[in-house]
């Protein structure tokens, strides 16, 4: 097997334990529904911090620090994806304790669509007419929610677009997932500090007065975190980013049976619309992509 196929192989199983990961993570966050979303976030990004450093440490990443931090467009670049990530994280947290999980499902079924656009945009990706009339596809399932229902899927396109931004510029940095996710949390760090100390409030804002199996839950945001994120950046590392797509029907899949039939959402017309059609979008895309590498096999 040679060096090509390997890495190929690898990013197909990061992939596959990030959107299986994202896609259950809606019942971890069920069971912190009492704190509020800017806590929950905080706490994701300083255990992730603490986490992921012990694994740069682990792993004697420290000597790739210093050209990273040293190299400002390197820096400036992952600075905006820290905000596109950052900001993704608490929308969805946001969504998933406010009895909107149907709308982030909806948001990462729209995400490998975009994936292929930006794929072509900045990768060079050349796009097949089955893509274009997918993609377009998915924009008529959001319009006809506009335009029919009167109501801007806003949820599930903001999730989808800033997700799949930071996913693209990740991609065209020369950092490891590791390092990068570090990175991220260390620009996000201060912002988080000062938010729990001077302006948290809540209940649970004194890990000391919490009880014990509070802050387990708390403390456990880093593993849900940095687990599924190192497997994207690395998978994203290693296979064609609209291949990567396909993957990501895992994740909203999975979220759409949590909400559906673990926590009763309605799930209304216009949804139901909306969800029909981008459906029917991804098995244009799914079947041209069989399609397609079946002949380059054959090839």
């Amino acid at each position: 097997m040679t060096d090509t196929a390997i890495r190929t192989r690898q990013g197909v199983l990061f992939a596959i334990a990030a959107y299986t990961i994202w896609g259950v993570a809606p019942i971890y966050f069920k069971l912190l529904a009492a704190v509020p979303a800017a806590e929950i976030l905080s706490h994701r990004i300083i255990w992730s911090f603490i986490l992921v450093f012990g694994l740069i440490l682990l792993t004697s990443r420290l000597e790739r620090l210093k050209p990273i931090l040293r190299h400002r467009p390197t820096m400036l670049k992952l600075a905006l994806a820290t905000v596109l990530l950052g900001g993704n994280w608490f929308l969805f947290i946001w969504a998933v304790n406010a009895d909107r999980i149907l709308d982030a499902s909806l948001g990462y079924y729209i995400n490998p669509l975009l994936n292929v656009a930006i794929g072509m945009a900045f990768f060079g990706e050349r796009m097949r007419r089955m893509q274009w009339v997918a993609i377009a596809m998915a924009v008529t399932g959001v319009m006809v929610q506009i335009v029919s229902f009167g109501e801007v899927p806003w949820i599930a396109l903001v999730l989808a677009t800033s997700f799949s931004v930071y996913g693209g510029i990740r991609k065209r940095l020369p950092v490891d997932s590791i390092t990068g996710l570090w990175l991220e949390t260390l620009i996000l760090l201060p912002i988080v500090l000062i938010y729990m100390l001077f302006f948290a409030n809540s209940m649970a804002a004194d890990m000391s007065q919490n009880s014990w199996s509070l802050n387990l839950l708390l403390i456990a945001a880093g593993i849900v975190t940095t687990v599924p994120l190192l497997c994207f950046t690395a998978a994203a590392q290693r296979i064609r980013y609209s291949t990567l797509g396909f993957f990501q029907y895992i994740g909203p899949s999975l979220m759409f049976v949590v909400a559906v039939w673990l926590y009763n959402e309605p799930l209304a017309m216009d949804k139901l619309v909306t969800f029909g059609i981008i459906w029917a979008a991804l098995a244009l895309y799914s079947i041209d992509t069989i399609i397609f590498q079946s002949r380059s096999k054959r090839a």
